[in-house]
């Protein structure tokens, strides 16, 4: 902030010394030559540093005031004008044909302008180009360059003429409203400034670099310029914060966006400021799944094949992955980039990368360095308004006092008609008598008490507006005049009147050239993260046994009847099944142990979104994993809102371990250690704990323990744990906690299940064998799932064929802890219930029909009985 202020007082010192008169020494320092006394044999000398000096600020302020920047009251530097007033002087308007540029160029540095041919041309051309000025001043014919920097054909080759609102620029300029002065040769006119019908400076801008200064003053909106000028022309004390609400900011012939707003409210107050311009994109998604960024628009002055090249020299140094192909199809009727993604790439990411590193998002630096009265100043918009607003009124004045001028001069020949009328036989005997003009005039003058404009009519007069309609015709006009005449002398009275007028002249101005505003203004940072962009979204993150992982919305499975058919939910191989289904938000933490007992850690958004039917991407494209290293469990885990303080491990052996959160909080791509596995043995489940729930582990074979949590020790990543269940030679299958849900969820491999209280499962030590958590048999098979629930969720029943059932649980039974259970999804003899998953409750819908439940055995709704429950290893010894 301080380096900016001092960069403000050098630019703001810079201009006053270019200001600022010479000093006394300064200009008597070189004496003025005396041929009387000259003395050939002497030698005049002279300070180096005072001539360079003085010479220095001739050639600065010669570059400042005829070159470089801009006149508040038009807009243009002198080669601008000199095109413009050329064009004029040639006839080329916007009503007639194209003229040869060469031949425009010619008249402008033959009579006005003694440079060379090369830069009037280009300063023509883009004066042509619609992605350069907001409102082109020049309609060109033929080549006059693209956005991707390439330049216009020779002048030999194209053509031009005035655009229709330039004509507004000139407009009036025959009526002494602007000074004119001699060319640089003495033998033409040439305008100083011209009237400028329209706020040109504001809504075109400009640019240049002078000695010691610069200016950039950026382009607005025609409509919203003018609103502006007449907000302030009702209330001089209009605020900078009220003007902003009339002028939005800056509308760049490009479109794009601004970022933000605060670089647009020091603009218009100080006169500088910055301002962050962005291209304007699209995400689409393609006909095969993957997605696709469609760029559509880009900030102001970027040379688009430039921008396109960074984007290829980005992919190629894989600075920016997921690229898959670069298209520029940009043509005639509008840009148009594509950006061709991979399946795994999120495009709002990749987009935000874009802004970041490519020229996609670039800064307009606003630097209002403008001329005043001849002299630079750095102006804010409402200075700028003023300056325009002031030279217009004057502009209206100066035409009002020009229409008086001539109407008077009209009157002033009609009363001596009048006279000549009223005397008909008299001065037509004067004129007859009299042997030639130069006698007839000053007989008329004595005799008829008329000047020498009026006899001088009075003889130039034609006999046929002596009949009685001419004569009438006189007396109407003189009539009329004196009525112009009262009306313009009022005008010229009336400030007020001069305003009204000015309004309605830019009223008109506006309903014949505005239009809607190109630039969007979005309130946002420059500087975002790549997760500012992605939305926060219920999602579930599925992975099959054979390791495939994708991400799905939370609604792409339509809650059904108990009982239903199901939809397809996966595309699978034959030797693949669904393993697990993870309800969790994009912006939660993806905590993912493998078989080894690594922990890897990754954003909700970072896996890759697929299709209900898609199978996904390899999870070992996203995690670096060992080449017999497999995924075993995932577990949300969210940063900001996470109340657990453990987490809690169990393997298929039964061993079970408590490790502090914090532990897993900086995993590096690489991953970290998470638990030590026996040889024998593997990662099952993992949840996490406040460190006063309760556990409950479940066997294959239908058996369960419950046991605190504050039982087990907390230790390391590294440690291998406890004993938590005898598996009895089998396998855990499911663990859940008190914290979850008070019932109880299990599902059998040929789609049985039922809920039970958890408060069913008495209280034991850790190691024991436990007791039925589900009776099993042949008819229900292993019991493969169990899950924690409130009984209002949704359940979500995947098979390993691939088939998937959403149905509410509030249509599964709660029986006892033994009985068998509800049929809960129809099962093939050939297929198994692989994963069960719990959502939250969605609406019901009816995309896909209901089957009929099937018949219930009302013996697999009995409690069964149970033998005498084992005793509890309570004295578990270490694994």
């Amino acid at each position: 902030m301080a380096d900016n202020e001092n960069s403000n007082s050098n630019e703001d010192q810079k201009i006053d010394d270019l200001n600022t008169p010479e000093t006394e020494e300064e200009t008597t320092g070189d004496p003025e030559f005396d041929e009387e006394h000259f003395d050939p044999g002497k030698i005049t000398t002279t300070e180096l540093t005072h001539e360079i000096r003085k010479d220095f600020l001739e050639y600065s302020m010669s570059v400042i005031v005829a070159r470089a920047l801009p006149d508040i009251r038009d807009g243009m530097k002198p080669v601008h004008r000199r095109i413009m007033w050329a064009m004029n002087e040639l006839g080329i308007d916007s009503s007639k044909p194209h003229r040869k540029s060469a031949r425009i160029v010619g008249e402008v540095i033959g009579k006005f302008h003694p440079h060379g041919d090369t830069a009037v041309y280009e300063t023509m051309v883009r004066m042509a180009q619609d992605f350069s000025y907001r409102y082109p001043l020049v309609d060109g014919h033929g080549n006059f360059g693209s956005l991707d920097g390439d330049g216009a054909a020779a002048m030999r080759y194209t053509e031009a003429r005035m655009s229709k609102i330039s004509m507004e620029l000139l407009r009036d300029i025959d009526k002494d409203t602007v000074d004119m002065v001699d060319n640089y040769e003495g033998e033409e006119k040439e305008p100083t400034v011209l009237p400028s019908r329209f706020p040109n400076l504001i809504v075109n801008g400009s640019n240049g670099i002078a000695v010691g200064m610069a200016t950039n003053v950026a382009p607005h909106n025609l409509s919203e310029a003018i609103d502006a000028i007449i907000a302030l022309m009702e209330n001089p004390d209009i605020t900078t914060a009220d003007l902003m609400q009339l002028i939005k900011g800056p509308d760049f012939p490009t479109g794009g966006m601004i970022v933000g707003r605060s670089g647009i409210r020091q603009a218009f107050e100080t006169g500088r400021g910055t301002i962050i311009m962005r291209a304007k994109a699209r995400v689409e998604q393609m006909a095969n799944g993957k997605n696709r960024i469609i760029i559509y628009e880009i900030p102001y002055m970027i040379n688009k094949a430039v921008m396109v090249k960074k984007i290829a020299d980005l992919a190629k140094d894989k600075t920016i992955e997921g690229m898959t192909e670069l298209r520029d199809e940009s043509n005639m009727n509008g840009i148009r980039i594509v950006i061709e993604l991979r399946k795994d790439v999120q495009p709002e990411v990749l987009l935000n990368q874009l802004y970041r590193l490519t020229p996609m998002q670039s800064s307009f630096g606003v630097n209002n360095v403008i001329l005043v009265n001849g002299a630079p100043k750095l102006l804010g918009m409402r200075d700028m308004i003023t300056g325009y607003l002031d030279f217009q009124l004057d502009v209206i004045v100066r035409r009002t006092r020009y229409d008086l001028r001539k109407a008077e001069a009209r009157a002033h020949i009609l009363e001596g008609l009048r006279i000549a009328v009223d005397n008909l036989d008299a001065v037509i005997h004067t004129i007859r008598n009299s042997k030639d003009a130069n006698e007839a005039m000053p007989a008329l003058m004595n005799g008829f008490g008329l000047d020498e404009i009026q006899a001088k009519a009075i003889l130039d007069m034609q006999f046929r507006r002596l009949t009685g309609l001419e004569r009438e015709k006189i007396e109407h006009e003189y009539q009329e005049l004196l009525i112009k005449i009262a009306d313009l002398k009022d005008i010229l009275a009336n400030k007020s009147r001069v305003e009204k007028i000015l309004k309605d002249e830019l009223t008109e101005i506006k309903e014949k050239y505005g239009d809607p505003r190109r630039t969007e203004i979005i309130d946002a940072t420059a500087d975002m993260e790549d997760e500012d962009l992605i939305p926060v979204e219920d999602v579930i993150i599925t992975l099959s046994e054979n390791g495939y992982i994708k991400r799905l919305t939370s609604d792409t499975y339509k809650v059904q009847n108990r009982g239903g058919k199901g939809i397809k939910g996966m595309e699978l191989n034959k030797d693949d099944v669904i393993d697990q289904f993870i309800p969790m938000s994009t912006h939660d933490f993806l905590l993912i142990y493998t078989s080894l007992g690594r922990v890897y850690r990754m954003k909700g958004y970072n896996v890759p979104s697929y299709g209900r039917t898609s199978k996904g991407i390899p999870v070992v494209n996203l995690l670096k994993l060992d080449k017999n290293e497999k995924v075993m469990a995932m577990v949300p885990y969210s940063a900001k809102e996470n109340t657990s303080k453990y987490i809690f491990f169990s393997t298929k052996k039964g061993l079970v371990k408590r490790t502090p959160v914090a532990e897993f909080e900086n995993i590096n791509k690489n991953g970290k250690i998470a638990i030590t596995l026996n040889e024998d043995d593997e990662l099952a489940f993992v949840k996490g704990t406040s460190g006063e729930a309760q556990i409950v582990i479940a066997a294959d074979n239908g058996k369960a323990v419950r046991f605190l949590e504050s039982d087990i020790r907390s230790t390391g990543r590294s440690a291998r744990g406890v004993k938590g269940i005898n598996v009895d030679g089998g396998s855990v299958i499911g663990m859940v906690t008190s914290e979850e849900g008070k019932q109880i969820l299990t599902v059998t491999e040929k789609g049985y299940g039922k809920k039970c209280s958890l408060e069913d499962f008495r209280l034991s030590n850790r190691g024991a064998k436990g007791v039925k958590a589900l009776t099993v048999s042949e008819k229900t098979g292993s019991l493969v799932c169990m899950r924690a629930v409130n009984g209002d969720e949704d359940c979500m029943i995947m098979t390993d064929g691939g088939i998937v059932i959403r149905i509410s649980l509030t249509q599964v039974n709660e029986l006892s802890r033994t009985a068998r259970g509800v049929k809960l999804i129809n099962v093939g003899d050939d297929q198994k219930v692989s994963s069960v998953a719990i959502v939250d409750p969605a609406a019901e819908d009816e995309e896909t029909e209901a089957t009929p439940l099937p018949e219930q055995d009302p013996e697999d709704l009995k409690p069964e009985e149970e033998p005498a429950a084992e005793p509890a290893d309570d004295k578990p010894t270490e694994a």
